[in-house]
């Protein structure tokens, strides 16, 4: 057995009682300067599907509305879907969002409406339902205002920021993000893995390191990049190149 083969061990041996957690954008999917060109490699909704077939819990826990999963990926049987960092997912057929950010819907369009407004060119507004996204990756002379942007929003309207790569969002503010996502979805597990390439992602290697204390074994795959954050790739148990390396990660288990 290799060295590789003996951290898995705990999943190949025992799917039944394990775990894949993976996000989509620099994990399923490549990163792109457009937002809404973002697509799944090719193998990724094949692998999914595999793993669902095997491990116990597979899910997809991401920054994009499940809506927009949901089309790139399709209704994969067995393999849950959460948006929006915990905010929504999909249960029975039917996309929950929940009870306490229901009210601030309006209040995030008004911030999107504005935002499309005044943002100057290059700028991309991503529309989230329950969030607004602002994308300066094709402008990134235009971070500085994107900041002040964001920060003056925040102020005015009670929402919060939440920074990405050449990205802020403004969300609700409602106590969840990915490690709690996390920790719920690992409940009577006693493997679980999660893949990650943002700073959205270090709450649920974080969560990991609570898990790994009470006795689960864990796995923090890191996706490294030339825009990782370094403090996700230096708390990665294991560190794979790109979204290649996380999708042939995936292929492993799913073996």
């Amino acid at each position: 057995m290799t060295g590789e083969d003996e951290r898995l061990a705990p999943w190949l041996a025992a799917p039944d009682r394990a775990g894949v957690l993976t996000d989509f954008d620099g994990t399923l999917s490549p990163i792109v300067d457009d937002p809404e060109a973002a697509q799944p490699l090719p193998g990724a909704v094949d692998v999914l599907a595999r793993l669902a077939a095997r491990y116990r819990t597979v899910a997809v826990v991401s920054g994009r509305p499940v809506a927009y999963l949901l089309d790139r990926l399709g209704p994969l049987p067995g393999v849950t879907m959460v948006g929006l960092y915990g905010l929504e997912k999909r249960e029975r057929g039917a996309i929950v969002a929940l009870p306490e950010v229901r009210r601030w819907r309006q209040c995030v369009d008004d911030v999107a409406a504005a935002s499309e407004a005044e943002a100057p060119a290059g700028v991309y507004v991503e529309r989230k339902g329950l969030a607004v996204g602002l994308h300066f990756r094709q402008a990134p002379e235009h971070a500085n205002w994107v900041q002040a942007w964001a920060d003056q929003q925040a102020r005015q309207s009670g929402l919060v920021v939440h920074h990405g790569k050449m990205s802020l969002e403004l969300v609700p503010p409602v106590s969840t993000d990915k490690g709690r996502v996390v920790a719920a979805l690992a409940a009577g597990l006693e493997a679980v893995c999660y893949v990650g390439d943002d700073v959205g992602d270090l709450p649920a290697f974080a969560a990991l390191a609570r898990l790994r204390r009470g006795g689960v074994a864990t796995l923090a795959v890191a996706v490294r990049s030339g825009e990782a954050p370094p403090e996700l790739v230096a708390q990665g148990d294991l560190v794979v190149d790109g979204s290649d390396g996380a999708l042939a990660f995936l292929q492993r288990l799913a073996r």
